[in-house]
């Protein structure tokens, strides 16, 4: 079997619970004994200490993974970071900088060089525009990862999912699979039973997991 350096973890849209599903990966690979590591490389919502920028992603999968990486890996992890919480192209601007993909593309290097596993999570969905003519989606092909798809289990999942998915294959991207995440605490219907249904024979996938709500976090 051909040995996997890493995995992209992309969503239909934000705040679908990429981050969780990164930590959750992250977890599962290290309590395997795999050396896998996180990065984030656009982080936008930043907060400022002093002055440093946190990575508010990054150290929340840190946290849960439970370790705890030395400052110049931190900064490779998440290279690039914004403090105004928008898409990466418009925060860049914003503060009049600009994003460096190849700047990405050697903290990737150095990452994978000196790990087994890199989970990349990307910003958004794929189409999210990190610089004006250059998508999350065109990074994804750049590091030329397999995919893991995160969506939510609701109403309007089964168009948001699809579309991802039809692109990623345009994109000539490995699609692994779909993981729905309940971002929300509501309770399971029939609709959403039916969507990881319609999701896995039309998308022509597979759905590798069921994240539950989970209050603490």
């Amino acid at each position: 079997m051909k040995k996997m350096n890493g995995i992209f973890v992309t969503g239909t849209d934000t705040g679908v619970g990429k981050t969780i599903v990164s930590a959750t990966l992250l977890c599962a690979l290290r309590s395997k004994g795999i050396d896998a590591v996180y990065m984030k490389p656009v982080q936008t919502g930043c907060r400022l200490h002093g002055k440093r920028l946190i990575a508010p992603d990054l150290e929340m999968v840190s946290s849960l993974a439970g370790i705890n990486p030395s400052e110049k890996e931190r900064q490779l992890m998440a290279p690039c970071r914004f403090r105004m919480a928008c898409s990466p192209h418009l925060a860049a601007e914003l503060e009049r900088r600009k994003i460096s993909v190849p700047e990405i593309l050697r903290a990737y290097a150095w990452l994978k060089k000196r790990h087994e596993v890199v989970i990349v999570e990307g910003a958004g969905g794929i189409l999210t525009p990190i610089l004006r003519q250059y998508s999350m989606l065109n990074l994804m092909q750049a590091l030329k990862l397999p995919v893991v798809v995160v969506a939510r289990p609701g109403l309007g999942t089964i168009n948001h999912t699809l579309l991802t998915l039809r692109e990623l294959r345009r994109a000539k991207l490995n699609i692994l699979g779909v993981v729905i995440n309940h971002a929300v605490n509501e309770r399971k219907t029939v609709i959403e039973k039916d969507n990881l249904k319609t999701i896995e024979r039309l998308g022509r996938t597979r759905i590798i997991a069921e994240l539950p709500f989970i209050q603490e976090l």
